[in-house]
């Protein structure tokens, strides 16, 4: 694995810093429903506009890192994000806060978007898969470290100084942005229509990426719902941010395990095995979903098993599909990211919109990302697309003939 730890650890921040800025808020909820006089459901709608404003701007950013290279490209997202998240600290009403939420959301996608492009560019197949085995457990310190960064930061001088840490970390990321090698960006031999009807037609992209997508989702209902779960049954905010720190470490060793699985087994048995793991958990937390808990472990215990199986699967599934598409890297991690987007704001929405039975929904949720993870997966097998496949009338009749 030929980078740098100080590229390393940049590629890993940028990687990070969406999922920063998803999660560092979630154990302010309850004050800022009494700072901005409403209840739950709008509060836990500004996630909902994050993931949206993540949906559409993942494709856009894509599209321009390939058009004008990723250097520039990466800076003036991050400008956008800092702008937005300093705008953030200092809102009075929820429509500032849903509005800087997206306008937020609409640059983070830029690093969101670029650094894995930039792996897919610079680093040969079987280095990106070792470069995203690395980082993306990493990835997984955001749900644990960032909520309890935010309890920290609004206990002691309130929710408002959550936003401004998120302003700090963008202006540091613009100044370590720029000094990074401009890199000219490639002639393109196709049009931007004709990469994206290719992806969108690729069975392999496709399907991993549907795969990425469900995983993600599941985890995103779960981050929507579990702050007003633990309400629901007493725990305060210290203890919301708490509860994140089991599943991140049940997604490091996921992804630490699975990096060493994938070399000794290849990526297709673990897989198998990971889709397994998973199915199991989304049932347990179904089954948990519809009792009357007194205690957050029978939801939090299977949900470490996804956080598990998640750890492993995703820089596989991104690998899969992002190494069938190196002539368009940057687009083809932009859509991907997007169509991830928009399907974990679909879960996402949905509890959400049932924030006061946020239990059942979340339950409900995480059993229709199963059922998509499968969809995926069937997709990306040749030889499960084709079991399923729509049989060929005219050959049938052929065959029927030469009987």
């Amino acid at each position: 694995m030929n980078i740098s730890k100080f590229q390393l650890v940049y590629l890993a921040v940028l990687s990070m810093l969406g999922f920063i800025a998803t999660d560092m808020y979630l154990p302010a909820f309850k004050a800022m429903e009494v700072d901005f006089a409403t209840g739950p459901e709008q509060i836990a709608l500004s996630l909902t506009v994050f993931l949206g404003g993540m949906a559409m701007g993942q494709l856009l950013w894509g599209l321009a890192s390939d058009k004008y290279g990723h250097r520039n490209t990466l800076a003036v997202g991050l400008v956008i994000f800092t702008a937005a998240s300093f705008g953030l600290a200092f809102s009075t009403e929820v429509w500032h806060l849903l509005t800087l939420r997206f306008i937020q959301a609409i640059g983070v996608c830029a690093p969101a978007v670029i650094w894995q492009a930039m792996v897919i560019k610079r680093y040969s197949q079987s280095s990106s898969q070792q470069i995203f085995a690395t980082i993306m457990p990493l990835v997984a310190l955001s749900p644990a470290l960032a909520p309890q960064l935010g309890v920290l930061l609004a206990d002691s001088f309130g929710w408002h100084s959550i936003f401004i840490t998120l302003t700090l970390m963008g202006a540091l990321l613009i100044a370590t942005t720029m000094a990074q090698p401009k890199e000219a960006p490639e002639v393109k031999q196709t049009s931007i229509k004709t990469d994206i009807k290719a992806l969108l037609h690729s069975k392999p992209y496709m399907g991993n990426v549907l795969m990425f997508a469900s995983a993600s989702a599941a985890f995103f209902a779960y981050l929507t719902g579990m702050p007003e779960i633990m309400a629901q049954l007493g725990y305060e905010a210290k203890d919301i941010g708490l509860s994140f720190i089991p599943q991140t470490i049940a997604f490091m060793a996921g992804g630490y395990f699975g990096k060493q699985a994938v070399k000794k087994y290849g990526d297709g048995v673990v897989l198998r095995n990971l889709i397994g793991l998973f199915s199991v958990a989304a049932l347990l937390i179904f089954i948990a979903s519809q009792w009357e808990l007194t205690s957050i472990w029978p939801l939090l215990a299977p949900f470490c098993l996804i956080a598990v199986a998640n750890g492993a699967l995703y820089p596989i599934v991104v690998n899969r599909a992002l190494s069938s598409a190196k002539q368009s890297p940057a687009t083809a991690a932009g859509l991907q990211n997007s169509l991830q987007i928009s399907i974990s704001g679909l879960a996402s929405a949905l509890v959400a919109a049932m924030a006061s039975q946020a239990l059942s929904a979340t339950g409900i949720a995480v059993v229709i990302c199963l059922g998509a993870l499968w969809i995926g997966y069937i997709v990306s097998n040749k030889e499960l697309s084709e079991h399923f496949a729509t049989p060929d009338n005219s050959r049938v009749v052929a065959d029927d003939k030469q009987d």
